[in-house]
């Protein structure tokens, strides 16, 4: 069925306990931020409301609520890449000591050891961002071949099934990027750029093995968010009660923030530790194969990018990669 084991990537998370902890102080605080900038907004808003009717009220709050909403969601849009680089890519590097049955280091603390090996290996958050985002690109293309195939066969129904699996390669394929950034820490080069590229030739020569796995991890993990969802409804829409003009939509987002910050703090680290078992073990032995890095090159711009910045070529600058970046 699958190629992970499960106690064994629990059994890691509970040792990388300190880890846990961190991703739940950020991912909770980001939602507790959300509500109360977003109950700060409707709190302003009701508060101008007073000078019209009920309904100018109403429309008052609903705005500032949103606008507190946005407000927050921009802020955290340019926090993105110093998350990944202290919360992410740390947790990464103390599971990868932990595959490669490491013990840590006397005398430093997990997240403190391994935010030395990060930056290490990264010395600015922006270039680990840069990678990352490549890395998406690229492991997008991959997946993109699956759907090709389909719908390219003359099966009935097969372009609303590619559809379909579109969709749903787009989420499996979540947990995909934080670990070919693992392949780029546990190799200790030099060269971020050359490491994730190799990583992504090994990737996309083994990629009916990590898609099927990543397949499942989305099921159990996509699966347990909507129960998270369902159980958040009722503390969600009480949040949304206690605040001014009781934000009828709120109810809703705030279920989404909270099933959220679960997936975020935990069941996101279980799936990219089991993704992990599953690359480290398929690509043991194994050489990037030629012709798979040939066929990436031809398939996608990003992974010509990335194989430029690996031979030193263009800026090592986020401003030539397709996504807005703080200055």
């Amino acid at each position: 069925m699958w190629d992970f084991s499960i106690g064994s990537a629990l059994g890691m998370m509970g040792r990388t306990m300190p880890f846990i902890f961190l991703r739940i102080a950020v991912y909770f605080g980001i939602t507790l931020g959300y509500i109360l900038v977003t109950g700060a907004g409707a709190g302003v808003g009701y508060g101008i409301g007073g000078f019209g009717d009920e309904e100018f009220r109403a429309t008052t709050t609903a705005w500032g609520g949103f606008a507190g909403f946005g407000m927050f969601g921009v802020v955290m849009y340019w926090a993105r890449e110093y998350i990944l680089y202290i919360v992410k890519a740390g947790h990464i590097a103390v599971l990868i000591e932990l595959i490669d049955g490491k013990p840590m280091p006397q005398g430093r603390s997990q997240i403190s050891h391994a935010t030395a090996v990060v930056k290490e290996r990264f010395p600015q958050a922006s270039v680990l961002f840069a990678v990352d985002q490549l890395i998406k690109g690229v492991v997008r293309a991959i997946s993109g071949l699956v759907r090709g195939v389909l719908t390219i066969l003359p099966i009935p129904g097969a372009q609303q099934l590619s559809g379909i699996l579109s969709a749903f390669l787009r989420v499996a394929v979540g947990f995909v990027d934080e670990v070919i950034l693992a392949y780029a820490i546990r190799t200790k080069s030099d060269n971020a750029w050359m490491s994730a590229k190799e990583a992504l030739v090994l990737y996309g020569q083994n990629y009916k093995t990590m898609l099927k796995n990543a397949a499942w991890l989305a099921i159990i993990v996509y699966g347990l968010g909507i129960v998270v969802f369902v159980l958040m409804l009722a503390p969600a829409a009480l949040v949304v009660y206690l605040m001014p003009g009781a934000w009828a939509a709120g109810g809703v987002v705030f279920a989404l923030l909270f099933a959220w910050s679960v997936k975020a703090a935990l069941l996101e680290p279980f799936a990219i530790t089991c993704m992990m078992q599953v690359y480290f073990k398929t690509i043991e032995g194994q050489q990037p194969n030629p012709e798979w890095e040939a066929k990436l090159e031809q398939m996608s711009g990003k992974f010509r990018k990335l194989k430029d910045r690996a031979f030193g070529h263009g800026s090592d600058t986020p401003a030539d990669v397709d996504t807005p970046h703080p200055a």
